[in-house]
């Protein structure tokens, strides 16, 4: 397949407005079904389950970026030194904002932020995928994202879904050509999470396409200028960590002290094999078989003909979850942002019969519902 068929949607549509107010309302049914089952888990429990979405763990450590500024660090029990540095800006920079004009505190504006900012991805991601393969799949798209077993960390307190907002508005910009607000998205996700430079690499190589095959798609000026601006928000963010801790590449030292670290997937495939000859074979078993998954779709959606954009965005996204080194149990919610994953999932799901499709759906649903919390309730982070 050429890449200029790669990278033009090929059968680029309008978002027809009952369409998308379908997927909208499907996603918001099923955040609303994952929140009750929390509330009635943490009800059961006797715990908060408002504080399990806005007071611990990550929330946490953005709460304190609102309340102290990033000068907070914590000594942990074999001698780590934590920063809240390891946490970029965009999120709690938002939670501020919100508390400066309402009574919340910064975890409640935090899960505020992530209800609208989840709505908002939902949105993008079947304004994208409908732009290339029409309504149906991205109304399957969207409901496999708003049902992943994980996907209760939607509704937290966490940057995932304002970097998802954020990442699949960008792309959707840079499918159309529109390097500029694409570009900016792009920056924008930068100053979310570090995996933010996953939208600037996917517009640069969209861009790159667009020039060899026109030269001047979108104009030429906004092109480089578009390109220009995607990385500067995780550019500038890293550089300013380095500064202030006196290293060019003081924010890896920072994610070295958490733990975090790019090893190729040595340490998580050492993981994986201490569970397959241990007493934990299922588990290690189930997590091989994730992994095999995620790599199955990906490959489906290289065959599928996804555009280059999606593909390089989501090709380093699962790069990045599966090879670090970091806390092997955050790797779903890692995993979250590369919804292109789900596209061959949801086209299958369209192709076959209505029934079969939405009681995969509703079957999702009820997995993530019970899952999420479940996970919730748990010791150890999501």
């Amino acid at each position: 397949m050429s890449l200029n068929r790669l990278d033009t949607p090929r059968r680029p549509r309008t978002a027809p407005g009952p369409a998308l107010v379908r997927a909208l309302l499907l996603f918001a049914g099923i955040r609303a079904l994952c929140l009750a089952v929390l509330f009635l888990w943490s009800w059961r429990a006797d715990r908060s389950a408002w504080v399990l979405l806005s007071e611990r763990w990550d929330s946490l450590w953005y709460a304190r970026v609102v309340e102290h500024g990033y000068d907070f660090t914590l000594t942990a029990p074999d001698g780590r030194v934590l920063s809240d540095m390891a946490f970029f800006p965009l999120l709690p920079w938002l939670e501020e904002a919100v508390t400066a004009v309402t009574p919340l505190g910064a975890g409640d504006a935090g899960v505020l932020i992530s209800a609208v900012a989840s709505v908002v991805a939902a949105w993008g991601i079947f304004v994208l995928v409908n732009g290339v393969y029409g309504a149906r799949p991205a109304l399957f798209t969207v409901a496999l994202w708003g049902a992943l077993p994980v996907s209760i960390v939607q509704s937290m307190a966490y940057s995932e879904s304002l970097f998802v907002a954020l990442s699949a508005w960008a792309l959707h910009a840079t499918l159309r050509h529109q390097w500029l607000i694409a570009g900016v998205l792009a920056s924008l996700a930068g100053l979310t999470r570090p995996v933010g430079l996953a939208v600037a690499a996917a517009l640069w190589v969209a861009a790159v396409i667009a020039w060899r095959r026109d030269g001047a798609a979108g104009g030429r000026g906004r092109m480089l200028l578009g390109m220009a601006v995607a990385p500067l928000g995780a550019a500038g963010y890293v550089l300013w960590v380095g500064d202030r801790v006196g290293s060019l590449f003081g924010y890896l030292d920072v994610q070295a002290a958490w733990g975090n670290g790019f090893d190729g997937g040595i340490a998580f495939a050492r993981f994986i094999g201490e569970r397959l000859f241990g007493p934990a074979f299922l588990a290690g078993l189930g997590l091989l078989v994730g992994v095999a998954l995620v790599l199955w779709l990906f490959w489906r959606g290289v065959r599928q003909g996804q555009p280059p954009a999606l593909l390089t965005y989501c090709g380093i996204v699962v790069l990045l979850a599966l090879c670090s080194s970091g806390y092997f149990g955050s790797k779903p919610r890692l995993l979250m942002p590369a919804f292109p994953l789900l596209i061959p999932l949801a086209l299958a799901l369209a192709r076959t019969t209505a029934v079969r499709a939405w009681s995969i759906v509703v079957g999702a649903a009820a997995v993530a519902a019970v899952y999420g919390a479940f996970w919730l309730h748990g010791s150890g982070p999501p």
